[in-house]
């Protein structure tokens, strides 16, 4: 593969990189899913925020009627003490704090039903989002399956340049190998057959085969002499054979003198007696 090749084949790899990273569907799934739940998330933080504004009013509403409770009883103490100028009073209090619960009610109520509608939008939205959570995790196991699938199928039929360039790169390596064990047996034969002796001597080929020659004769010396050494050493094994047997021949007849000479004195002894 050649330099123009290889950083043709780098750039195009950059650049399917990038354009898979930016069309990569499962990144659009993923973003698509966190603004959902932002979204999921803003209700709900609105929902909170009503809720408190709520229940503030009803604590403020609390309050008036406990003031329409204190009003009243006022009212009820300055008729006993005939002060109708003070009951009229309490009594005008009474009923400005009774106007300002009415209001409280009505807002009350009003919170109340926005909340219950932005809870069951919170439902309905939590509910979708599950669903699209369900159906991005399919899709992109789909697309990653696909894409694995697409990978493999690929690098095993060899489309594209890059597959063909590295066929040729496997070629040259073969070739190059090829000859380089053929090229090792060559010298090794050429080992074997002396070649390398020959080319590195300085005799000529007469000298050669005159040395060869002189050393055969020198070695037929040695066998010949070799040869007559175990020749003598075996006469003289035979020799010393011979005479063990005569020495042995010669003991047997002194012993048996002896006896003969042992038994005759024997026999004068018991004539003597």
């Amino acid at each position: 593969m050649g330099i123009l090749s290889r950083t043709s084949y780098v750039i195009r790899s950059k650049i399917n990189s990038l354009l898979n990273r930016a069309e990569d569907p499962t990144e659009t799934l993923d973003y698509s899913y966190e603004k959902m739940r932002d979204e999921l998330q803003q209700v709900k933080q609105g929902i909170a925020d009503l809720t408190t504004q709520k229940k503030r009013l009803e604590i403020q509403k609390r309050r008036l009627e406990e003031n329409v409770e204190k009003h009243n009883d006022q009212a009820r103490e300055a008729v006993q003490q005939d002060r109708e100028d003070l009951a009229r009073k309490a009594l005008e209090k009474k009923q400005a704090k009774m106007n300002q619960i009415e209001e409280l009610e009505t807002q009350i109520a009003s919170l109340q039903e926005t909340q219950d509608q932005l809870v069951n939008k919170k439902d309905e939205l939590q509910s979708r989002i599950e669903e699209f959570r369900t159906k991005k995790e399919t899709m992109k196991a789909r697309y990653e399956a696909a894409e694995a699938s697409s990978r493999v199928s690929e690098a095993m039929t060899g489309v594209g340049d890059e597959m063909a360039d590295v066929g040729r790169a496997l070629e040259r390596a073969e070739e190059q190998t090829d000859d380089m064990e053929a090229r090792s047996a060559a010298m090794d034969e050429l080992m074997d057959s002396g070649a390398f002796d020959d080319a590195l001597s300085d005799k000529d080929s007469i000298e050669r085969e005159l040395e060869a020659g002189r050393t055969s004769a020198e070695v037929d010396t040695e066998l010949e002499t070799l040869k007559a050494e175990m020749g003598k050493s075996s006469g003289s094994s035979s020799e010393s054979s011979a005479d063990a047997d005569v020495d042995v021949e010669t003991d047997v007849a002194d012993e048996e003198v002896e006896a003969e000479l042992e038994e005759l004195k024997n026999e004068d002894d018991s004539s003597s007696s």
